[in-house]
């Protein structure tokens, strides 16, 4: 294994990954989302968040060491990304995680097995471990704990590569965050998301103590990092990019931060066929204490919230609400207004992935700019989801160029 061959693909591509980093285009693009995000009208933002990168010929990799590899890999992403022309921000450093250490089984303490796909990048199937009532026995409480000699080799070994060129920031965020945190998302796994809903009406009072319990381990979790100081300003999540006035920009190896000076992101895409009094029962009224201690918050994610919002308005530090392929952006126009950031999220399949209609794109954008401006929202546009473009990565770029041109003309 030639790991100087390795150090020295890095050390390329954190060159020029550097270069990128520290142009001007960076600063006004921190700007925009600042005043965007604190609800200031600025046009548009547009933000590709997934773009097929398998299909791209600079997706192929050359380091053959694990760690380096996966290094490797979100550099050659980011210089990618850098070319799209959105308003992505790549920001002056590289980010190492700690290692967590958490329960063999997994993150509950019960292991969730899944039943692999006969074809090629076929869904797998899962096999919750929550069969029956009793087996809840088995759950671990979460607790923020570091392997502080197998972070401190991580760190090591990338600034030895590369932290002359590019600062190593270090994440220690708890691993109950994000898809661990928004209760939703492992429940599914844990106990199967159609007995779930079996589960709101068979047993309500079992429901509510497991979700209870996830709540108070997700709590546990996130105090246990404050208090140990490992909460940076880094570590902001809103689906994205986390700038607002209110609140400190994001910013590598941080002094220690609260919770309230960060944004989060919570979804519920397992509620998406739970009706709102059902989802502010089983799930909403569990993610709140986790979201009142954070600054601001992002909501939402593939799920349709067209007739949740409603119930959304309880979040006191709401300020960004996702409006998927899924939901109807007239409706969710008229609810938002300019209370929220309004973030809309076209069809891939529409946009790039089945098909390719430059038409059909520019109609399809200035009718969701048409529902924003008629309710007065604050909008930013995402692609999101794009598992394909079939052969084409060429669309990614000619998309944002199409709804650039959109943009500007309604400006």
């Amino acid at each position: 294994m030639d790991l100087n061959g390795d150090v020295r693909i890095l050390r390329d591509l954190a060159e020029r990954y550097a270069e990128v980093a520290h142009k001007e285009i960076q600063e006004e693009r921190r700007d925009l989302w600042r005043q965007h995000n604190s609800l200031v009208p600025t046009r548009p933002p547009i933000y590709v968040r997934a773009f097929a990168w398998r299909e791209v010929p600079q997706s192929e990799l050359q380091c053959q060491d694990p760690f380096y590899r996966s290094h490797e890999n979100y550099l050659r992403q980011q210089l990618y990304r850098g070319t799209f022309g959105d308003d992505y921000i790549i920001e002056p450093w590289i980010t190492q995680h700690a290692r967590h250490v958490i329960p063999d089984e997994g993150p509950w303490g019960l292991e969730v097995k899944r039943i692999p796909s006969p074809e090629p990048r076929g869904a797998w199937k899962y096999d919750p471990p929550i069969k029956e009532l009793g087996d809840v026995a088995g759950l671990v409480p979460p607790h923020h704990v570091i392997d502080e000699q197998a972070t401190a080799r991580d760190v090591a070994r990338l600034q030895d590569a590369i932290g002359d060129i590019l600062e190593v920031n270090v994440s220690r965020a708890p691993f109950y965050r994000v898809w661990h945190a928004d209760l939703s998302t492992d429940l599914a796994y844990l106990r199967e998301l159609g007995q779930v809903m079996w589960d709101m009406v068979d047993h309500p009072a079992w429901l509510h103590e497991l979700l209870a319990f996830m709540r108070n381990g997700v709590l546990t979790a996130h105090q246990e990092a404050e208090a140990a100081g490992d909460w940076h300003l880094a570590d902001h999540e809103n689906q994205a990019m986390p700038y607002a006035l209110e609140l400190p920009d994001p910013a590598a190896n941080s002094e220690s931060v609260r919770r309230e000076q960060l944004w989060t992101f919570v979804a519920a895409q397992e509620m998406a066929q739970v009706s709102p009094a059902m989802h502010d029962e089983f799930m909403l009224q569990y993610q709140l204490p986790i979201m009142k201690a954070f600054g601001l918050v992002s909501y939402g994610c593939c799920e349709d919230l067209t007739h949740k919002i409603d119930i959304l308005r309880q979040i006191p530090n709401l300020r960004r609400i996702a409006v998927s392929p899924f939901a109807d952006v007239h409706r969710c126009a008229e609810q938002i207004g300019d209370e929220y950031v309004l973030s809309w999220r076209p069809s891939p399949a529409e946009m790039v992935s089945v098909q390719f209609e430059p038409d059909h794109i520019r109609k399809t954008v200035r009718d969701a700019l048409d529902a924003a401006r008629m309710n007065g929202c604050i909008i930013d546009i995402t692609l999101k989801d794009v598992e394909t473009v079939q052969g084409h990565p060429e669309r990614i770029h000619e998309w944002v160029r199409i709804v650039r041109e959109v943009i500007e003309a309604y400006a």
